[in-house]
Order: structure tokens, then C-alpha cells, then sequence
């Protein structure tokens, strides 16, 4: 390593960058295609997720949580066919798992501990978007 490198060079070096280059930091949003805003808004606001902009009545909504934003734009293509996962780390995953009972949804499976080392379970919003929601294990 080139000891003038500085901390940045250091990193975008491990990072698998060059040193120089620009590097991918974080994810900022991510944002989902609803066919019914009010459906959509009342699920999440639900499970907890705090609304910042929109809502039932809006075309785009966003919630906002540790400096990340989930995002729900009005879209008659919705709802999809399975597409991915949107994996959300949450401080008590038994908690959101009865908080998702309590309102009515109904999770893929119980909280589990995954091999990986994260208790986690899924469920799916009204659009078909399955969200997993997880706690790395400590």
C-alpha cells in the first residue's frame, strides 16, 4: 500500500474500487409500485414505518427510517409478480412479527434464526413486494 494513500484511497482500495474511483456508499431509497396508495400506506403505517412525505391520498409517499426511505409511488402496473425482497433490520423481530398479526397480516413463516446469523421472517404487502424483516443475531 502507498503510504501517502489517503484513509478514502485506503478504503476504495478494500472496497475492490481503485483507488480514485468513485464508490457506492449506501442505499438511499428504494421505492415500490402500488395500485392503491391507501391500501399500501395503511399496511405499512401499521407495521410501524413513519410516514415523512404523501400519504393515502398522494401519488408518492415515503417513509423514513435510520436514514433510509421506503417508497410507494401510485402505479396501475401493481401488483407484481415476485421481484425480490426488501430486507429491513428492525431492533425486535418477535415484536413486528405480532404487530403483523395483530393488524391482520399473515407472515410467511415465525421468526427464525438463520444460518447466516440473522433471526428474521417475511411478509408480503398488498402489492405482492415481499419484505423481510430482520436483526442480525449477536
Amino acid at each position: 500500500m502507498n503510504p501517502s494513500a489517503t484513509s478514502s484511497d485506503a478504503s476504495a482500495t478494500s472496497s475492490g474500487t481503485a483507488p480514485g474511483e468513485p464508490r457506492i456508499e449506501s442505499l438511499s431509497a428504494i421505492t415500490l409500485a402500488t395500485a392503491d396508495m391507501r391500501q399500501a400506506v395503511r399496511f405499512y403505517e401499521a407495521l410501524g414505518f413513519p410516514l415523512k412525505f404523501g400519504g393515502e391520498e398522494a401519488d408518492f409517499t415515503s417513509f423514513a427510517f435510520g436514514g433510509t426511505y421506503l417508497n410507494l409511488i401510485a402505479d396501475p402496473r401493481a401488483p407484481v409478480n415476485w421481484w425480490g425482497r426488501v430486507i429491513v433490520y428492525v431492533s425486535d423481530v418477535d415484536a413486528i412479527y405480532r404487530k403483523a398479526l395483530a393488524a391482520g397480516f399473515v407472515p410467511s413463516f415465525v421468526p427464525s434464526d438463520a444460518p447466516w446469523g440473522e433471526r428474521y421472517f417475511h411478509l408480503t404487502d398488498p402489492d405482492g413486494h415481499e419484505l423481510s424483516f430482520a436483526k442480525p443475531l449477536r
